[in-house]
């Protein structure tokens, strides 16, 4: 085990010293875009997020697993079609986050809808039976994103999007840094401890 672990820590080393990513295994690329109101683009943005993905995948020695339909897995080659979100934001500028997001750990993701009356204590609940479930199935470096509030779509928008932020960074609300705290300490947790 002890072996184990050092492997895994040389590999982030060299990882993060060559810019590389710490797996090959990098699923499928999701990107966030801000687009200020004020730009104009001629063109298809995701012809040109496509391209540059297919030229990423390749050049990086990536693997490509993206399949056009998930029943017949046709392999697409070149890990297209991106997952690409669009928002529009005021300015004169575009910013663009891209996540690899491998499938080890999209396979691990959870959702639920919880009624009103579950509460923190619900949520708490959910986001530790998820973790505990997952076990050791996701690939390391183990990062929980966790999305709450309005539809289903929009809370798994929500934790893809908190994944984004560094990892030295707590919610700006003193309310969710006082949660992601409880959550992070492995304890068993209640609203009590808020």
């Amino acid at each position: 085990g002890k072996d184990l672990l050092c492997r895994i820590v040389e590999n982030a080393e060299l990882a993060a010293e060559r810019q590389i990513a710490v797996c090959q295994d990098t699923g499928m690329s999701v990107v966030f875009m801000e687009i200020g109101q004020d730009v104009h683009v001629k063109g298809s943005i995701a012809e040109a997020v496509n391209e540059g993905v297919r030229q990423a995948y390749e050049e990086g020695y990536l693997r490509k697993s993206v399949v056009a339909d998930p029943l017949d897995r046709k392999n697409t080659k070149d890990n297209t079609p991106a997952i690409i979100h669009y928002d529009l934001v005021a300015g004169e500028q575009i910013k663009i986050a891209v996540m690899p997001k491998g499938f080890g750990s999209e396979n691990m993701s959870a959702i639920k809808m919880l009624k009103p009356s579950d509460g923190v204590e619900g949520v708490i609940d959910f986001v530790l039976e998820t973790v505990v479930k997952a076990g050791s199935n996701p690939c390391p470096p183990i990062i929980v994103g966790i999305g709450i509030g309005g539809t289903m779509e929009k809370a798994a928008l929500l934790s893809k999007k908190a994944l984004l932020r560094p990892l030295d960074v707590s919610n700006s609300s003193p309310y969710y840094k006082e949660l992601e705290e409880l959550l992070s300490s492995g304890k068993k947790l209640s609203v009590r401890d808020m």
